[in-house]
C-alpha cells in the first residue's frame, strides 16, 4: 500500500493540539476526517512527527498515512485542501518508502517562539507580548542549553517518561524588529519543554529569577519544579528534518 508524506501548515488557535481528541477539535482529527471524505468512508490514520499542544502552530509539520487510492499523487494535496478548514493547509505531498515514519525517522525538530517587544497588537494571537527584552542576556542563557542535558526541570512531569535527555543543536535569540524570536532545534522535545525554557529565560531578564538559579535547574534536574511557562500562542513548529531523500 502506498505511503504518503505530507507537509502541513496550521494555525493552532482553534485546536486542542495535534492529537485526536474525544470531543475537542484537533489538527490530526481534521486531517483524518478529510481523508475519510476523500476515501468514501475508509478510516485512514495520519501519523505526525510529534504532537503540538493546544494553541500551538506549525509552519512545516510532517505527517504520513497509508492509502490505496486511484487518485494521482499530484491531486491529493488540492483535494485535501479543498476539504480542510482554512486554518490548515497541505503544502506538499509525495509518495515515500514504506519504512519512512514521520515520527521515528525524524532526526531533528526545530521550533521558533515569538515575543513582541513593542506595542503593536494585531498579531497578539501569534506572539507573547513581553515588552523589552535583553537580547545579550537571553543569548547567554541560550548558550547554556546547547548540548546534551536532562530537561526534567523544564518539562511537564510525567512519571511514565523515563528518558528526559535531549541533545540541543541550536539555541539562540534574534531581534527582528519588534519581534524577538527564540529558535531551538533538538533530536527530541519533552512536553511543554520549549515553553518552559522560554518562560524561564524571560523571567531571568525580568529579574524574577537569577542566572545561577537557571543554571542550577539545568545542571540538577528537579521533578515538578515551579517555573514559568510561556503562553502557547507564541510557539511554532518551524521544521522537521530527516536524513537524505526523506527531506522535502
Amino acid at each position: 500500500m502506498p505511503r504518503f508524506k505530507i507537509q502541513i501548515q496550521y494555525d493552532g488557535s482553534a485546536y486542542h493540539g495535534w492529537q485526536v481528541q474525544k470531543s475537542d477539535r484537533s489538527v490530526q482529527g481534521e486531517l483524518e476526517v478529510t481523508l475519510l471524505t476523500l476515501s468514501k468512508g475508509e478510516k485512514i490514520n495520519v501519523i505526525g512527527s510529534g504532537r503540538t499542544d493546544s494553541g500551538v502552530h506549525a509552519l512545516r509539520q510532517i505527517a504520513h498515512f497509508d492509502w490505496h487510492t486511484d487518485m494521482a499523487t499530484c491531486d491529493i494535496m488540492p483535494a485535501m485542501n479543498g476539504n480542510l478548514p482554512n486554518d490548515i493547509r497541505i503544502q506538499e505531498c509525495s509518495v515515500v518508502p514504506n519504512d519512512f515514519h514521520a515520527r521515528f525517522s525524524a532526526v531533528k525538530r526545530q521550533y521558533v517562539y515569538c515575543c513582541r517587544t513593542d506595542d503593536y497588537i494585531m498579531d497578539r494571537n501569534k506572539v507573547w507580548e513581553t515588552g523589552e527584552l535583553d537580547l545579550n542576556q537571553l543569548n547567554e542563557l541560550a548558550q547554556l542549553i546547547i548540548g546534551e542535558h536532562d530537561f526534567t526541570s523544564f518539562s511537564k512531569f510525567n512519571p511514565e517518561v523515563e528518558n528526559r535527555v535531549s541533545t540541543i543543536a541550536l539555541s539562540e535569540w534574534s531581534n527582528e524588529g519588534g519581534i524577538v524570536n527564540y529558535r531551538v532545534a533538538a533530536n527530541r522535545f519533552l512536553h511543554h519543554m520549549v515553553r518552559y525554557l522560554v518562560g524561564t529565560m524571560v523571567n531571568v531578564t525580568q529579574n524574577k529569577m537569577s542566572k545561577s538559579e537557571f543554571e542550577t535547574l539545568l545542571k540538577n534536574p528537579q521533578e515538578d519544579v515551579q517555573v514559568h511557562r510561556a503562553p502557547a500562542q507564541g510557539l511554532f513548529l518551524e521544521k522537521v528534518e530527516y536524513d537524505g531523500a526523506d527531506n522535502f
